[in-house]
């Protein structure tokens, strides 16, 4: 999981990072303000994508030592949270269905998102990312209900 986030976040502050730098040639090249305030442009990036490379590094493992989920008899409960604690229980019996989806970086790193749907509005989609692909599919086969309800 850390090394996936590592990956987003460091793929997310080139992109970020590309964009101000044009951006502050650009400025730079056709404005006609003073010295010091060019430079105090510059600094303000730098900083910028120096923050956006901490976050890239550290962020994950801080985030993840924060995380944590329990799955058993009466449904799904997730913690997560560093700033913010949230905590979020999925009883078994509100699950309608779930689903588990890799997107082209998780596959790469075999990691999955576990996505359930519950009845009712509030939290109606609750997703688990992160998981290791045997274990989001593992998961969602545990949550499914147990004997046929349906009146198909």
């Amino acid at each position: 999981m850390i090394p996936f986030s590592r990956t987003v976040g460091w793929i997310t502050t080139a992109v970020i990072a590309t964009g101000l730098f044009i951006g502050l040639v650009i400025f730079r090249l056709s404005s006609d303000l003073p010295g010091w305030v060019t430079a105090l442009a510059t600094v303000g990036v730098v900083l910028v994508v120096g923050a956006l490379a901490w976050s890239a590094q550290f962020w994950p493992a801080i985030e993840y030592r924060h995380a944590s989920y329990r799955v058993d008899g009466d449904g799904l409960e997730i913690h997560r949270g560093v700033i913010w604690r949230v905590v979020l229980n999925v009883p078994r019996s509100r699950v309608q269905h779930t689903d588990v989806s890799q997107g082209p970086l998780e596959r790469s790193y075999g990691l999955g998102t576990l996505i359930v749907y519950t009845a009712g509005t509030d939290h109606a989609q609750v997703m688990l990312r992160g998981l290791d692909r045997a274990d989001a599919l593992a998961i969602r086969d545990h949550l499914l209900p147990r004997e046929a309800d349906d009146a198909v």
